[in-house]
């Protein structure tokens, strides 16, 4: 087996390694995350306001709340009394306008009750609201996290797999030529050689100077120039 042949498969062998890890670290279901995570991110800003705006109206509608609740148990008491009273007519009297005192107040009370009621309830909605928005954005959530799990535990081990091959075809390069190759590929990523296409190298995409191309075709069988650009060895 030629020199040229263990080097292109060393070098195909190595871009297939860097192809599946980069579909391992850019899966379609990474993006979706990160934008729906995005979105998760906006719709927690706005409940947190939506909150901070419901609070002090909640605050107010509860207390009054109370209020109108003391003063009808107020009334329901006096009224109580009243219905069973053998007192005389002074007493009686007395009696009469404190209930139509207390329910006054309590006429008052219940109308800063509805309209403290009515400030509340679109303060209410828009925290449901953004609430129910979020729930179908945090089940896709878990549903993508677990998918991006198991494609990566599956290409992991097609990158183990694909790492053992190209050990394989390490061996089968010269031990000088492999140091070579391996210097390269350290130095640029992805792979130590490239072929040449059209006359540009196939690894950095830059086109070889008539000279460089000229000097490149006049190498000898299974010796190999390096890209004047990148420092890959260039393969026909």
């Amino acid at each position: 087996m030629s020199d040229t042949t263990t080097l292109r498969a060393l070098m195909e062998a190595d871009r297939w390694v860097e192809r599946v890890i980069a579909q391992r670290n850019h899966l379609p279901e990474m993006a979706e995350l990160i934008t729906l995570e995005e979105e998760l991110r906006s719709l927690v800003a706005s409940l947190k306001q939506a909150q901070v705006d419901q609070a002090p109206i909640q605050k107010k509608y509860s207390e009054l709340q109370d209020g109108a609740e003391k003063l009808r148990k107020r009334s329901h008491d006096i009224q109580a009394k009243l219905d069973s009273s053998t007192a005389n007519a002074r007493e009686l009297g007395a009696l009469q306008t404190e209930i139509e005192h207390v329910r006054e107040l309590l006429s008052k009370a219940e109308d800063l009750e509805l309209e403290a009621f009515l400030e509340l309830e679109p303060l209410d909605q828009s925290v449901e609201n953004i609430k129910a928005a979020a729930q179908p954005k945090m089940e896709r959530r878990a549903e993508l996290q677990a998918q991006i799990v198991s494609l990566q535990a599956t290409l992991d081990e097609e990158i183990i797999s694909l790492r053992s091959s190209r050990q394989e075809c390490a061996v089968q390069v010269p031990s000088e030529l492999l140091k070579t190759y391996e210097t390269a590929h350290k130095r640029v990523g992805i792979s130590g050689a490239a072929q040449v296409d059209n006359g540009r190298c196939d690894g950095c995409r830059i086109e070889l100077s008539p000279l460089d191309f000229d000097r490149w075709k006049a190498q000898p069988q299974d010796t190999f120039m390096a890209c004047p650009e990148c420092g890959r060895l260039l393969l026909p």
